[in-house]
């Protein structure tokens, strides 16, 4: 739930943003079919006791595949429902902002709706020029079973839930600037801090390894070293990078309208963590013409994949000969875990679902779009769990157990420091007088804040954010406990705290404010659409199967 949630506080703009940098030529590519619906079935249910109709559940229903379309640069498919996308919750989540729409009054002008609209053709055709609203509808929707009149409401809709969501978000934005200023101080009010880090690597000279030790250490933790399940698919990858000069020569004529709109758009945030306006187009501009070479990455998938999954009898083996007769190499992936996926692909959890679903039947799969490229894949081989035998694996187990006992030590010795610490401090002695009597090492680390994002001299031995708490928990002029992690530990000594520095406070409270604002817009729209939900789709097949399956089959948004 929490993700749909996330879904829909996006602002519209930001949605045909993504549909601007995601779909510039995608929507050519073929499609296998849509994900199914409530065929046969007239029980739709009702939301806050109004009943849904066959005409307005599909009308949604078509709404929502748009949406996933703009958002995706494809149509839902059988591999969207893997990837967790569930197109029938998702038409009834939408059926239920719509029914709050016309509940408020809110209905967005023509002249927005065309304007989302020119801006949605233009975004899609090849050249950046307008594309017909007729061949949109000929060549893109209509293949789907959506007609022109769809698309004119599902960007209607779309500004209705941004206007839903300014409405209901409203209050959220009420904060005194005394509290603002007060968040601000938490946030940035900033610590001198000296630690302490024991490592294990400090002690590893210091255990010793019998053969004895070792093999007990092994049968103790003999689970431990499973390998579970793994598979190696063969796959052939159509290279992003192939089609980036093809891509920018074809944008050439309205890439830099394109940039400068998107920048606009996205105002005085800055694109792919940009740190100024200039560095921020040039981020766009590398990504759209990214996302149009992807495009084409994708076309060349699609045609390949068409001819594949067509040749009869299926099998894995089609994949070579096929790659082979168009001029393509087959690579074969290392062996990956369904946890881990493929260190040697850049691809996404969708692509290791599918990996693993491949059986001798159905040993084909794709395409799917990864950082890099787009693959289709073949199962190559399957590789059952299995415990390797202590020969096998004796060096990695050696060096488990000399590592495990040198954390041990590690702590230990931080423990003792500690109780060290605390005497020490109360008799009199400084810290740093402390640490050069017991020999330890100690970082005088730069200011740190609660809002500090990096701070790397932490980051190698802990979690900045288990230090932060560790730290902002130990009053000044004191030591705190002994942290455990898992090379050993650490200690923080909070020397002060450092004043607030007023004239940074005062530049950054305008940009302060309207991000805390904005959260608080979200907090409360999510806050409100998560009851809503709750209360307005009881009486839904959503609900009914929930009730049927429990806690496991609870939906996901």
């Amino acid at each position: 739930m929490i993700g749909t949630l996330r879904k829909h506080s996006k602002w519209l703009w930001v949605i045909i943003i993504t549909a601007t940098i995601v779909s510039f030529v995608v929507y050519f590519t073929p499609n296998r079919g849509s994900s199914g619906g409530r065929a046969g079935s007239e029980d739709y249910g009702s939301i806050n006791g109004e009943r849904v109709t066959r005409d307005n559940y599909l009308n949604t229903r078509r709404e929502e595949q748009l949406h996933y379309f703009f958002a995706n640069g494809q149509w839902p498919d059988a591999g969207a429902k893997r990837a967790d996308f569930d197109l029938e919750q998702e038409t009834y989540f939408r059926l239920l902002l719509i029914q709050k729409e016309k509940e408020l009054g809110i209905r967005a002008s023509s002249e927005a709706v065309g304007g989302v609209a020119s801006m949605m053709l233009r975004s899609l055709n090849r050249n950046g020029s307008l594309m017909p609203l007729d061949t949109f509808v000929e060549k893109v929707l209509q293949p789907q079973g959506i007609g022109a009149a769809d698309f004119e409401r599902f960007i209607r809709n779309e500004l209705g839930i941004q206007q839903l969501r300014e409405a209901i978000g409203l209050s959220g934005q009420l904060i005194a600037p005394q509290e603002i200023r007060a968040l601000y101080q938490r946030e940035h009010e900033e610590l001198s801090v000296e630690a302490v880090f024991f490592s294990a690597s400090n002690h590893l000279a210091g255990v010793p390894v019998t053969s004895s030790a070792v093999a007990q250490f092994y049968t103790n933790q003999m689970a431990n070293y499973r390998v579970p399940d793994r598979v190696q698919v063969s796959y052939v990858w159509f290279n992003v990078t192939n089609f980036l000069a093809q891509a920018e020569k074809e944008m050439a004529t309205n890439l830099t309208e394109l940039v400068e709109a998107n920048a606009r758009q996205l105002g005085t945030n800055y694109y792919g963590g940009a740190k100024s306006p200039a560095e921020s187009k040039a981020k766009l501009r590398e990504a759209l013409i990214r996302v149009r070479a992807m495009g084409h990455a994708r076309e060349q998938a699609n045609d390949f994949a068409n001819i594949l999954f067509k040749q009869e009898p299926v099998r894995a083996e089609n994949l070579e000969t096929l790659a082979k007769e168009k001029g393509l190499a087959v690579k074969v992936s290392a062996p990956f875990t369904r946890l881990d996926g493929p260190k040697d692909l850049a691809v996404e959890a969708n692509f290791v679902k599918a990996a693993f679903a491949l059986t001798a039947d159905e040993s084909l799969a794709g395409p799917f779009v990864g950082e890099d490229g787009v693959y289709v894949i073949a199962l190559n081989k399957l590789i059952p769990s299995a415990i390797p035998p202590l020969n096998e694996i004796r060096d990695q187990v050696a060096t488990d157990y000399k590592y495990e006992e040198a954390v041990q030590l590690a702590r230990r010795a931080g423990t003792n420091f500690v109780h060290a610490l605390t005497n020490g401090l109360a008799g009199g002695k400084t810290f740093s007088a402390l640490c050069a009597e017991f020999k330890n090492h100690s970082v005088l680390l730069p200011p740190i804040s609660i809002s500090t994002r990096a701070l790397p001299q932490v980051e190698d031995h802990t979690s900045l954010n288990e230090f932060k708490q560790a730290a902002f928990s130990t009053p000044p002029g004191q030591a705190g406990d002994f942290f455990f992690t898992a090379e050993g530990g650490f200690v923080v000594f909070v020397q002060s705290r450092l004043p607030l520095d007023e004239a940074r406070m005062k530049a950054d409270l305008p940009a302060f404010a309207d991000a805390v604002r904005q959260n608080r817009r979200n907090e409360t729209f999510n806050t409100w659409f998560r009851e809503q939900l709750s209360k307005g789709l009881r009486d839904t097949p959503l609900a009914r199967q929930q009730a049927r399956v429990g806690p496991a089959g609870t939906p996901r948004k």
